[in-house]
């Protein structure tokens, strides 16, 4: 049987793309799409595609949750992830989260051909960008500040930097509002940031978020 792809990313143009992209490919075909990570968790469980193909940004949990999720449900699923995000912190988690690849979309289509063959084959992928960036964080000396973030600190603080209220960060990752804060104060002491808007430039700066648009806060 031909390999079955799940795409998740909350643009249909975008993933109409894509699709048009993959099943260009002799033996691929997309059996689902999803625009959120609920929705996404609906579609693996549903499906059992052997690839899922997933952004990082989506509305309220983000990628990584998606990723968290699916891998609690299948140990063996196969999830690349595609997107604008090329910060080493942030690829990492995804790594650790259960990613099996990271490609930037700022990839020619032949890096995230490549990066798909290599996943589907059981191999570990990632576009030049992000291998580049990993390995100048490490001669650069490896961990940072945004490496002792947990999981739940780095999507609060990504979801912050998108510019989510704690009200709207608390209803989509179905927590406490007294919850979110508290995570936001420690986020802030481990990054000695002094504001929120000290925290969205330093999660620009990480490759969090893209610096593309209109930020919710003015440069500290």
């Amino acid at each position: 049987m031909a390999p079955s792809i799940l795409l998740v990313d909350d643009h249909p143009v975008v993933r109409e793309g894509y699709r048009r992209l993959i099943e260009r490919q002799p033996g691929l075909i997309v059996v689902a799409e999803a625009e959120t990570a609920a929705a996404a968790y609906r579609h693996y469980k549903a499906h059992a595609p052997d690839l899922v193909i997933l952004d990082l940004s989506l509305p309220g949990p983000s990628g990584i949750e998606a990723i968290r999720h699916i891998r609690q449900w299948d140990g063996a699923a196969r999830i690349l992830v595609f997107s604008m995000r090329t910060g080493a912190a942030v690829a990492r988690q995804a790594f650790a989260a259960g990613a099996s690849g990271y490609v930037s979309k700022a990839s020619p289509p032949r890096e995230l051909l490549a990066a798909v063959a290599a996943v589907l084959r059981g191999e570990r992928a990632m576009s030049a960008d992000i291998a580049g960036a990993i390995a100048q964080d490490e001669v650069a000396g490896g961990r940072t500040a945004l490496d002792e973030l947990s999981p739940r600190e780095l999507e609060i603080l990504s979801l912050t930097a998108g510019g989510m209220t704690a009200q709207a960060i608390a209803e989509a990752l179905c927590l406490s509002l007294k919850t979110v804060h508290n995570n936001l104060s420690g986020i802030r002491a481990t990054l000695g940031a002094r504001t929120d808007a000290h925290l969205v430039w330093i999660a620009i700066g990480a490759g969090l978020v893209s610096p593309s648009g209109e930020l919710p806060f003015p440069k500290p």
